[in-house]
C-alpha cells in the first residue's frame, strides 16, 4: 500500500510521446537496461524555449528518443538549461550528448559533478576492485564473480562521457525557469549532494529518487566511504519536504507522477524502521552483511542487484551500530560481523 495518488492513473507516456504533467512542465520517459525498466525526464518550457531535467542513459536508444522529442514534444525549439539531478547513470549519461548537441549550460551540484567524473575515471576510491573489496569484508564471496566484472568499469556503459564545464546549484538556490522560481533542495543518503527542485508557484516538486511513490530508493554504503552513514542522511534529509505543502504535485525519476508527499515521507520513515527492528532480531549472534541480505530482500538477487543490496544492507547495519544498539567485530581474515550490543 501507498500514500501515493496517481494523477494519470496507471497511464505513462510511450517512447517518443509526452504527458503534461502540469501547466509548462512535459514528462517523458526514457528506457533503462535493468529490471528497473525506465526513468522519468520533464521538460520545462522557458520562454522560448526548454529545460531539460535529467537526461538518461547514454545510448543510443535514448539519442534517438531525444531526436524525436527535439522534433515533436520540443517542437524544434531551443534547450536552454540541461540541469542534473546526481551522477547515476539514468541522470547524468546522456548529458553530454545533450550539451553537445545543443551548447546549453549545464547545471549539478558540486558533490554529484564531481562524483560522475570519480566513478567515470576509476578515481577516489569508485574503482570496481575497492567496491568489490568492500562487499568481501562484509561477508561476499566475490569468487562468484568473473575477473572482467571485478575489474572492469560499468558506469562509462551509461556515462560515456561528462561535461568538463558546469554551472554549479547549491541549497537554496532559485533558478528561474520559464518566469518561474525553482528553489534547490539538496538532500542525501542515495548520492552525495542530490539536488531537487520545487516551484512554489506551481506548487511542484521535481523529487528526482530521493522520494519515489511505491518503492524505497537505494541508500548505500560504498567502498570509498566505508564507515559512512548514509540512512541517518536519508532519513534526516526527507524532512527537508515536510514544510512544502502537503498537497504538491510530485514528479519522481521512477513510477508516477503524484500527490501524497508527507504521507509518503512517513510511509519511507515507517518501512525503514521496520526493517531496522528485523534487523536487530536477526544480529542475536554474529552475522555478515551478506547473511542478513534475505531479512532484507525478499525475493531473488540478480548480481547486478546484489551489488545494492550488499550497500543497503550495510546501511542499515551501520545506522543501527552509530545508534549503538549493535557491535561490530573484524574476524582474523578481516571479515565483519555485527551483533547485538
Amino acid at each position: 500500500m501507498t500514500a501515493a495518488e496517481y494523477v494519470f492513473g496507471d497511464a505513462i507516456p510511450a517512447p517518443g510521446e509526452s504527458f503534461e504533467a502540469a501547466p509548462g512542465i512535459r514528462w517523458i520517459r526514457m528506457p533503462l537496461p535493468f529490471a528497473l525498466d525506465h526513468i522519468n525526464l520533464w521538460l520545462l518550457e522557458d520562454g522560448d524555449g526548454w529545460t531539460i531535467v535529467d537526461t538518461g542513459f547514454g545510448t543510443q536508444v535514448t539519442w534517438d528518443l531525444w531526436l524525436r522529442h527535439f522534433e515533436g514534444t520540443m517542437a524544434g525549439r531551443p534547450v536552454k538549461n540541461v540541469i542534473v539531478t546526481h551522477y547515476h547513470p539514468d541522470h547524468l549519461g546522456s548529458a553530454s550528448w545533450l550539451v553537445e548537441r545543443t551548447a546549453a549550460p549545464f547545471w549539478m551540484t558540486l558533490g554529484e559533478y564531481l562524483s560522475g567524473h570519480a566513478a567515470h575515471d576509476d578515481t577516489a576510491g569508485f574503482d570496481r576492485p575497492t567496491g568489490i573489496e568492500f562487499f568481501r569484508v562484509n561477508g561476499l564471496d566475490t569468487s562468484r564473480f568473473p575477473e572482467k566484472m571485478k575489474s572492469g568499469n560499468g558506469y562509462r556503459r551509461g556515462v560515456p562521457t561528462i561535461p568538463t564545464q558546469y554551472r554549479r546549484m547549491m541549497d537554496g538556490d532559485k533558478l528561474s525557469i520559464g518566469g518561474h522560481e525553482w528553489q534547490v533542495i539538496t538532500v542525501f543518503g542515495h548520492a552525495p549532494e542530490h539536488a531537487a527542485l520545487y516551484c512554489a508557484s506551481k506548487n511542484v516538486l521535481i523529487s528526482g529518487d530521493q522520494v519515489l511513490p511505491r518503492i524505497t530508493t537505494n541508500v548505500g554504503v560504498w567502498g570509498n566511504q566505508p564507515e559512512s552513514n548514509p540512512l541517518a542522511l536519508f532519513l534526516d534529509s526527507i524532512g527537508r519536504f515536510l514544510p512544502l505543502p502537503g498537497d504538491a504535485l510530485v514528479l519522481p525519476s521512477h513510477d508516477r507522477v503524484f500527490h501524497g508527499l508527507h504521507g509518503r515521507i512517513a510511509e519511507l520513515r515507517a518501512h525503514h524502521a521496520e526493517r531496522l527492528e528485523r534487523l536487530v532480531e536477526a544480529c542475536a549472534s554474529p552475522v555478515t552483511a551478506h547473511d542478513v541480505l534475505p531479512v532484507l530482500f525478499k525475493r531473488t538477487l540478480d548480481d547486478h542487484q546484489l551489488m545494492f543490496a550488499m550497500g543497503e544492507a550495510i546501511a542499515h547495519l551501520h545506522y543501527l551500530q552509530f545508534r549503538g544498539q549493535l557491535k561490530r567485530e573484524t574476524s582474523s581474515d578481516g571479515v565483519r560481523r555485527f551483533s547485538r550490543a
